[in-house]
């Protein structure tokens, strides 16, 4: 996700609501374009879905990549146990087959655990920026409706 995203609009209407005109003898009021807002929530609303369906892609790609991962490691174990059954009919060669086999497997296994964890993490900062993005916007929101409540009540 780029600045041109959510975070770039929620930039863009911080800077709208920053770049307003105060209301006379009001300095914590601010006359906002309305339509200017309401445009930029629009925007975000419209990009939402478009984000959050990249990021359940990002996460798909990666569980594919983790199950091909685990699949072709299955595979080599199998094949270096057969292969090491073939060629070996000595105890410590096969031993040593067999050891060669686990580290193979465990070193599969934790290459798995590691690309999940970071499929894991990654999902999780998206998600992070995408709640930190709505909180932003909710207080924005909130202020505005705050404000639009008071004006209300001073006329």
């Amino acid at each position: 996700m780029d600045e041109t995203g959510v975070l770039g609009l929620i930039d863009e209407l911080s800077d709208l609501l920053e770049l307003s005109k105060p209301v006379f003898g009001k300095n914590n009021l601010r006359q906002v374009d309305i339509a200017a807002a309401f445009e930029i929530m629009d925007e975000i609303r419209d990009l939402f879905p478009v984000e959050f369906a990249q990021a359940r892609q990002i996460v798909r790609e990666r569980q594919s990549l983790l199950d091909d991962a685990a699949a072709e490691a299955s595979r080599m174990i199998e094949d270096s146990r057969s292969q090491a059954m073939t060629i070996a009919s000595e105890q410590e060669i096969v031993r040593i087959s067999q050891q060669q086999a686990d580290q193979i497997l465990a070193d599969a296994r934790e290459l798995e655990r590691q690309t999940r964890a970071g499929a894991e993490d990654y999902a999780d900062e998206v998600f992070g920026h995408v709640e930190n993005s709505l909180d932003t916007l909710l207080n924005n929101v909130r202020r505005c409706r705050d404000r639009l409540n008071a004006n209300a009540q001073i006329r």
